[in-house]
C-alpha cells in the first residue's frame, strides 16, 4: 500500500520534482555501479597483494618473484615490485652501480660516486611515480561517491522547495489551507529530500570505506618500497664484502 501511495505521488508531482527524481536516479545508479565494482576491486586488490607479499619473502630468487608478479595485474604490490624489478635490471644493464655512499671504501671509487648516486635516485624515483600511479588507479571513480554524498541531499532539498512552492501556489488558487489541500502537495515534495538522502548516505558510508582500505594499501605500498631498496643495498653489500 506504501508503495502504491509512494508511486502515486511521484507520478502526480510537478514536473521540476519528477527531473529532480530523474537526476537522483541517476546519481544513484551511477553510485551502486561504483561501489559494486569497487568493493569487487578492492577485495581482489587486497587478496593479490597479500599472496603477493608472502610469496615475495618466500622467494630466494627477485626473477621467481617478477614472473609471479606478471600474473597478478591487479595487485599493487606486484606492480611495484615490477617497476623497481624493471629499472633495476635497466640500471644494472647500462653498467652502473646501484652502491650506496657507505659502501664505498677507497679513493678508486671516486669518479664513480655520482654515478651510484644517481642509480640509487633513478631506482627511488621510479617506485615513488609507480606508487602515485598506483593510488591513483586505487581512487579512481571514488571522488565521484564523495560528490554524489555531498550534493544529492541539497538537490533533494531543491526539489522539496520547489515542490512547496508548487503546493502554495495551488493554496492560493483555491483559497483553501485546509490539510486536505496542503497536505498531498507538500508531501509530493518531501520525496524529493528523502530521494536525495537516500542516495547519499550509502555513497558517504562506501566513500570513507573505500578511502580507509586505499589508506591502508599506500601504507604498505610504502613499506613494501623501502624494504625493496633495502634488500637491493644489502645484497651489494655482500657481493662487494665477498669479493675483497
Amino acid at each position: 500500500m506504501i508503495q502504491t501511495d509512494l508511486i502515486h505521488m511521484i507520478f502526480n508531482a510537478c514536473l521540476m520534482v519528477q527531473f529532480v527524481l530523474l537526476v537522483l536516479l541517476f546519481f544513484s545508479i551511477t553510485s551502486w555501479t561504483i561501489i559494486i565494482v569497487k568493493y569487487r576491486y578492492i577485495r581482489k586488490l587486497f587478496k593479490e597483494s597479500a599472496y603477493f607479499t608472502d610469496f615475495f619473502w618466500k622467494s630466494r630468487d627477485l626473477s621467481d618473484a617478477f614472473e609471479k608478479a606478471k600474473h597478478l595485474r591487479e595487485s599493487p604490490v606486484a606492480s611495484i615490485f615490477r617497476v623497481g624489478y624493471s629499472e633495476l635490471k635497466k640500471l644494472s644493464q647500462s653498467g652502473v652501480s646501484v652502491t650506496p655512499q657507505s659502501q664505498q671504501t677507497s679513493n678508486a671509487e671516486t669518479p664513480s660516486l655520482n654515478a651510484r648516486f644517481a642509480g640509487i635516485d633513478n631506482l627511488k624515483r621510479a617506485l615513488r611515480r609507480a606508487i602515485n600511479t598506483e593510488t591513483t588507479r586505487m581512487t579512481h571513480l571514488v571522488p565521484f561517491l564523495a560528490t554524489t554524498g555531498n550534493t544529492t541531499p541539497f538537490i533533494g532539498l531543491f526539489g522539496t522547495v520547489w515542490g512547496i512552492m508548487n503546493a502554495f501556489h495551488g493554496i492560493g488558487l483555491k483559497g483553501s489551507a485546509s490539510l486536505a489541500v496542503v497536505a498531498p502537495g507538500i508531501s509530493e515534495a518531501l520525496i524529493a529530500t528523502a530521494a536525495g538522502l537516500a542516495v547519499a548516505i550509502p555513497a558517504v558510508i562506501a566513500f570513507n570505506y573505500f578511502m580507509q582500505k586505499i589508506r591502508i594499501i599506500e601504507t604498505e605500498l610504502q613499506s613494501f618500497s623501502a624494504d625493496f631498496l633495502n634488500i637491493i643495498e644489502r645484497d651489494i653489500l655482500s657481493e662487494k664484502e665477498s669479493g675483497k
